[in-house]
């Protein structure tokens, strides 16, 4: 981390993030979040903005490069490599701000079910979605499908079959 990534993470919060962190220890999240990175063997330290960095994520599901439970970002890169993203973190930083907003493991269910509704809407688990959408797509590094994209090769119609 270097010295300025330092003195950032050393600001003090502002009274949102004050208040995202508390809900997200208040609401069990964020314990869920140590947990997970501690079963999985990560670098734990402190982030940002009241934030958790989990580093070195080597687990196969969820497919993700970096992803949030609770304040804990987890991610398969090293802190430092996140910490120099802003973009990419400040996309995972929305996610744990829903965490609160959907008072804790609420948000787990819902984000699977916008992911399905995404999923048949346009084919892809993250463009239809409303928190990817909410928290950035192109920033967490998902692409723009806005509808359903037709299978390739011909298709048979009905006047095909004549």
């Amino acid at each position: 981390m270097t010295q300025r990534q330092r003195r950032r993470a050393g600001q003090p919060l502002t009274p949102g993030q004050r208040v995202r962190r508390f809900a997200n220890l208040a609401n069990g999240t964020t314990v869920l979040g140590l947990a997970l990175a501690r079963a999985a063997g990560t670098a734990v330290s402190r982030g940002p903005r009241g934030l958790v960095i989990a580093s070195g994520y080597r687990w196969r599901v969820p497919f993700a490069g970096a992803f949030a439970v609770g304040n804990v970002v987890i991610c398969r890169s090293a802190a430092g490599k996140l910490a120099s993203d802003p973009v990419l973190l400040g996309h995972e930083e929305k996610h744990c701000t829903q965490y609160a907003w959907c008072l804790g493991l609420p948000f787990l269910p819902l984000y699977f079910l916008a992911a399905g509704w995404s999923q048949l809407r346009t084919g892809d688990p993250a463009s239809g979605n409303f928190f990817e959408r909410r928290a950035g797509l192109e920033a967490g590094g998902y692409r723009i499908i806005s509808k359903r994209q037709p299978a390739p090769g011909p298709t048979r119609g009905i006047e095909d079959w004549t």
